[in-house]
């Protein structure tokens, strides 16, 4: 029996709809301004759609001469070294052929780069990462630029793609547009067992050789990674927010159903737009209610915490203001559902076998924790989304029905229902207190581990805090590591997971630790307190500039606390300290062609994104220079 939908859920929708009232009507205007219920490449002059059809097939110039066929694009994050993105290879002439045989046509309209958190962790490469996510967006942009389309079909992955695509695919809100996972690897190594053996050689109990056996036999094959990250935390929330068809995220790539599912997405696009008869924009279902939807369904999944960020700039690009304070009492009341790695000790495809989003969103609307009054690809109704895909006939022309999914779980290590969660209340916490704002990932966090108060070790680089945990500096004290000038304006965020085995070991000692940073730690945040994305950041003349060594900091997940224990009057009176980046700092491997990015990136409270009126207008501050 579904119930009344939740007071507080209710009243954070209500909020986020007055909130975004002016800039979610300027939107829906413009993107219904741009809309024509003729194909769009009716509005071409003819040496443009000559242009536009030049190398295509006779059939397809046919086609496409004519006014009657939706044209399709296709966007893609294709590349054969990520696992996550192989599998896109040939999906783009399966998508053609569905959406030929559904009555339109397609045509591959652009590629986005697509780069990998895990294969630039701690190194250069990772300061391009969370920019890459804007930069996406304005290649998805320019893809679609053409005005050859009526609607869009978009593929990609992981941690900054799927947000950039659909930022880009929201800026032609007025094209029906359907998302395409491509599914996660089978199970490999264990993610505990990894975890491990990262312990074990941070160290120094095994060498290379053998955490490299461990790390290939985790990352194994084509797919997703299979733990709880970003990448898998987008497909949840793609799915949630109604743009992937219901159960398709976690399908192993390379199965007769998977294979299914991809024609079936062709299928469905071509549905979507006005010549389909079921016209559906994607500017219209990414509304203040999908949005919420998104918040608790990554609240109810202990997922990633770069979605503090992403999905207040995938709001913004629809006209709609989300804030972390909405996040922070939506938390306060969304039970905690899974336990997935690094939550758990399972990984996506036991989530997904458990019963997975069908049941996840089944329970949430039971417990009126959901919009269910909502706009997808498959219809009105987030109820849809309860259902399990399954495989009807063989071969390349097998099709998909939809049954009932499961009404329990099948797995309760995994995955409870609301009424008997695994914690009353989100993974993640919103922090506040003199040192700024910030988010923790609790999920992951023991009970006993989740309020730390102790001095502060204060280091401007996480290599810095690696030498002192190699040189034994670290050991046999409590402490508060403060990682600073790692914050969007500084260096582009970069995430910081080269510090999570170290901080465990010491944790795993009986030592309190805990972490704070303008830096990111991503949906692979483990087992320690990390307090992270504070903002105002260092570089910016955030108070993390001025915090020394020995200052008494509190770290608090249960009450929400970000606490220095320092008198206010002579810790506003001290100068910056430290080595924020400057000049070399900013140049080799790319980074010194992001300046702008630099000069205007946003906070992340704010989606941390340089797009005007995605991003609000950041405040300057101070730049830190000092030494």
């Amino acid at each position: 029996m579904t119930r009344p939908l939740h007071p507080v859920l209710a009243e954070v929708t209500a909020r986020v709809v007055e909130r975004s009232a002016a800039g979610r009507t300027e939107y829906l205007t413009r993107i219904r301004a741009a809309d024509d219920r003729g194909p769009a490449r009716g509005r071409l002059a003819c040496a443009n759609l000559a242009h536009g059809f030049a190398a295509s097939d006779a059939p397809a110039k046919q086609a496409l001469r004519g006014h009657i066929k939706p044209n399709l694009a296709i966007v893609s994050a294709y590349n054969d070294m990520l696992s996550a993105h192989q599998p896109y290879r040939d999906l783009p002439e399966a998508l053609k052929k569905s959406v030929i045989r559904a009555g339109g046509i397609a045509q591959f309209a652009g590629g986005v780069p697509a780069m990998c958190d895990g294969i630039t962790q701690g190194r250069d490469g990772m300061q391009l990462s969370l920019y890459s996510r804007d930069v996406i967006a304005m290649s998805t942009a320019i893809a679609l630029s053409h005005d050859m389309f009526d609607g869009a079909l978009m593929l990609g992955v992981c941690d900054k793609i799927v947000p950039g695509l659909l930022i880009g695919a929201l800026s032609f809100g007025h094209l029906p547009t359907v998302f395409v996972p491509a599914g996660p690897m089978a199970s490999g190594l264990p993610n505990s067992e990894k975890a491990r053996v990262r312990q074990l050689y941070a160290e120094g109990k095994v060498g290379r050789a053998e955490l490299l056996e461990a790390e290939a036999a985790s990352y194994h094959s084509a797919g997703t990674c299979t733990f709880y990250g970003t990448a898998n935390s987008n497909q949840l929330l793609m799915e949630v927010l109604g743009l992937h068809l219901p159960g398709s995220s976690f399908v192993n790539p390379g199965t007769p159903l998977r294979e299914a599912l991809t024609r079936e997405a062709g299928a469905r696009v071509t549905a979507l737009t006005h010549q389909g008869g079921e016209h559906t924009p994607i500017g219209e279902i990414v509304d203040e209610k999908a949005i919420v939807n998104a918040c608790v369904a990554l609240l109810a999944s202990g997922g990633s915490t770069n979605h503090t960020i992403h999905l207040v700039a995938i709001a913004r690009a629809a006209g709609i203001t989300l804030t972390w304070d909405d996040l922070s009492d939506l938390s306060a009341v969304v039970p905690l559902l899974t336990r997935i790695y690094p939550n758990g000790e399972a990984d996506v495809n036991h989530f997904h076998a458990a019963g997975g989003i069908a049941f996840l969103v089944r329970t949430l609307l039971e417990a009126g924790l959901l919009h269910d009054d909502v706009r997808t690809i498959v219809g009105h109704g987030l109820s849809r989304y309860t259902a399990e895909p399954r495989l009807d006939g063989t071969g390349d022309r097998a099709g998909v029905v939809w049954e009932d999914g499961p009404t329990a779980s099948l797995d309760t290590s995994v995955l409870r229902p609301a009424d008997d969660p695994f914690s009353p209340d989100g993974g993640l916490r919103m922090l506040t207190g003199p040192l700024g704002r910030a988010v923790i990932k609790t999920s992951a966090v023991r009970p006993e581990h989740r309020s730390v108060t102790a001095p502060a070790l204060v280091f401007d680089h996480q290599d810095d805090f690696l030498l002192a945990f190699q040189d034994g500096a670290l050991d046999g004290r409590d402490f508060v590591a403060v990682i600073r000038y790692q914050g969007p304006a500084a260096n582009g965020m970069p995430e910081l997971h080269k510090l999570t085995p170290a901080l465990g070991v010491l944790q795993d000692r009986g030592q309190r630790v805990a972490l704070v940073t303008d830096g990111r730690m991503s949906g692979a945040s483990g087992k320690v307190p990390a307090a992270i994305h504070v903002t105002p950041e260092a570089f910016l003349g955030g108070p993390l500039c001025r915090v020394q060594d020995g200052d008494e900091v509190t770290v608090d997940a249960v009450t929400g606390l970000l606490d220095l224990h320092v008198d206010h009057a002579a810790f506003v009176r001290r100068e910056a300290t430290g080595c924020a980046p400057q000049g070399s700092d900013w140049s080799g491997t790319g980074r010194e062609l992001f300046a702008a990015f630099r000069a205007t990136v946003g906070s992340a409270d704010t989606g941390a994104s340089v797009f005007p009126g995605v991003a609000a207008p950041r405040q300057e501050v101070r730049v830190v220079r000092a030494v």
